[in-house]
């Protein structure tokens, strides 16, 4: 009896130590693969599951995590939308990026929404642990390529979204945007981010105007150019 009331003592203080994660992704089998990356860990713990934004915001509330662990492509919804209201309702709470899409173009976006780390999937079974222990303790993370790639921009002098006429840009426009620099039809675009093939229209017209454009060839034209430059390594 003494032996078990130590052992659940002890399984108890184990537990108080662990940082509790909370995965959002919409595919199950990635975050099976993460949680199973997670729990073999003594220091960290997955808490929960989603596979979209409103869910994950209910789940933050109830179950308090430490750090969200999300994609940028979410089930009737958008990770960046997710992150941007974690930084407006828990500001404190740190969010790591684990997604499919291009560090290169995606990277940036995802830290002005709120993120603290970014890591490509395909990266994610050698760094994820790495990348969430140090966002955990409120560093930056990318991978080595990416913080190369800034670093070249800043020797280079190259234009960053910050120094461009894209900067006048929302990031929902500039997440319509770098899709159109993808060769992403409208309707592409629209199933992409879970919204109307309208509203996207209303976007295509708002980049045309903030970068005075004035033809979707133009768009097109600039965007995919655009995104050229920023993944010059």
């Amino acid at each position: 009896m003494a032996q078990a009331k130590d052992r659940q003592a002890k399984d108890k203080d184990q537990q108080s130590k662990q940082s509790r994660i909370l995965l959002v992704d919409d595919h199950a089998v990635v975050r099976y693969g993460i949680a199973q990356l997670i729990n073999r860990q003594d220091d960290l713990v997955v808490c929960g599951e989603e596979e979209d934004a409103s869910r994950a915001m209910s789940a933050i509330v109830t179950l308090k995590p430490d750090l969200v662990l999300a994609d940028i492509s979410l089930k009737d919804s958008s990770g960046l939308e997710l992150m941007r209201n974690i930084k407006a309702q828990c500001p404190k709470l740190p969010v790591l990026v684990v997604s499919v899409h291009d560090e290169s173009i995606y990277a940036e976006i995802a830290f002005r929404a709120g993120a603290l780390g970014y890591l490509m999937k395909q990266e994610a079974v050698d760094k994820i642990l790495t990348a969430i222990r140090r966002v955990l303790v409120g560093s930056i993370y990318v991978s080595d390529a990416q913080a190369a790639r800034m670093l070249q921009q800043q020797v280079r002098g190259q234009k960053t979204i910050q120094e461009s006429p894209v900067k006048s840009l929302s990031d929902r426009e500039l997440e319509v945007f770098q899709l159109i620099g993808q060769w992403k039809k409208t309707k592409e675009i629209a199933a992409q981010l879970h919204l109307s093939i309208k509203t996207i229209e209303y976007y295509r017209e708002q980049i045309k105007r903030k970068l005075n454009l004035k033809s979707a060839a133009e768009l097109t034209h600039y965007a995919t150019s655009w995104i050229q430059r920023q993944t010059v390594t």
